[in-house]
Parts: C-alpha cells; structure tokens; sequence
C-alpha cells in the first residue's frame, strides 16, 4: 500500500473550515505539508477475520470463536447484528510522522496543526484503503468501521484489541495507560461480514464518547461517523 496523495480536503475539514474555503496562505501550508508527510508516511495495517460465537442483545456482548475478545455493549451488538464473522483491523502511519509533528509544533505551530489534521485525515485514507483490500478478498458484505470508544463500546477493550492481532510485534502500535495508540495516528477498528447485504446505520451524536468535546458538533456538523 502507498500514498500518492494526501485528502486535503478532508483535513481542511477537519480545520473548521464548513462551506468556506481556505486563504492562500492555508493552502499553500496544506501543499507543504502533504510533501513532507508523503515522506515519512508508512501506511501499514494488519487484520484477523474470527467467526462471530454469539450475540446477545439481553447482556449486551458479542463472543468469537478462537479470540478471548469480547465486545460489550448494545452499540456494538446491534452494529454486528446479521454478520457471521467480524474483521479486527489495526492501521497506521507510523511513527515517522509523530517525530515530524513534534519537530513542527517546535518551529510553527499554524503549520504543525494544518500538518495534524492532514495526518489525521492519511490514517482514514489508509483505513479505507485497508477495508478496500480486505473486502476484496472476502466474499459478501461489509459494515462500516466501528473503533473502540465509539457509542458505549468501552475505550479499555483497547489493549486486548491490539494483544489480539500482535499489532506491537506486527506494525509497532502500542497503548498507553490511558488507551490511546502509539503511534498517534493509528486506528484499531472492527467491522462485520455477512453474506447478506445490510444497512449501514450510524449511531449519531448523542451515542458518541466523544459528543461533549468534539469540535465538529461545535459547528454544528458531522464527523462522518
């Protein structure tokens, strides 16, 4: 997998801009930018498809046969319903592009914060691009992504997340005390097969971990989630 260009306009995005365009200045940081992520940027992702063992909606829990994941929660459950297996997928960027952020934030922090929604906006490229390759080579279909931390899907399933798919050994991504990944840009995902086609449903805010300090329901909009 490689990067040949960058969603720009995905971070602008993610910059607050709406339905407004960026000045020149801005734009020209997101070229400078996108050249100098492009080369440090290693997307990587690794994955395990697992037969899904039971879901049950009265005590909120999805079992997989040959995995000591469980999945909690009636988020989760009512995202897998229908689906015989599910995809624990983990991508990155690397750790390259933590170093070059923090060399950024040194020197101009207007510069380091067009650089980190860009990045942010490379890791779901890579996600996208991931699920993509996966789907190709699986038979039927697919639900969206859903991450740890998302809806009522407890953010602490994170490290057995990652324990499960040898993600450390595999591609470097770790979590620290508080369950965030290392490298920053990462996302550790799940997402349901079934041999029928399904509605992808979305949660929507008010289910989101995230709905009291998220910038884009701020202004009003979505994240896409």
């Amino acid at each position: 997998m490689k990067l040949e260009h960058l969603r720009k306009d995905e971070a602008i995005r993610y910059l607050g801009y709406g339905e407004n365009k960026p000045d020149d200045n801005i734009l020209n940081l997101l070229d400078a930018c996108e050249r100098e992520l492009l080369q440090v940027i290693v997307p990587e992702y690794i994955y395990k498809i697992f037969d899904i063992e039971k879901i049950d909606r009265e005590k909120e829990k999805v079992t997989f046969k040959d995995c000591a994941l469980e999945l909690t929660g009636k988020d989760i459950t009512a995202h897998l319903k229908g689906c015989e297996r599910a995809v624990f997928m983990a991508c990155t960027v690397s750790a390259g592009v933590d170093k070059l952020l923090r060399i950024t934030q040194l020197k101009d922090m207007t510069k380091a914060f067009v650089m980190d929604s860009l990045a942010s906006a490379a890791i779901e490229q890579v996600c996208d691009m991931a699920q993509e390759e996966i789907m190709k080579n699986t038979k039927g279909y697919g639900t969206w992504r859903f991450s740890c931390g998302y809806g009522d899907l407890p953010i602490e399933c994170q490290k057995l997340f990652v324990t499960v798919l040898d993600a450390q050994k595999r591609i470097g991504l770790n979590v620290t005390e508080s369950y965030l990944l290392t490298p920053t840009k990462s996302v550790t995902a799940v997402f349901g097969l079934s041999k029928e086609k399904i509605e992808k449903k979305r949660l929507g805010c008010e289910s989101c971990n995230m709905k009291d300090k998220c910038e884009f329901r701020k202004r009003g909009e979505r994240c896409g989630s």
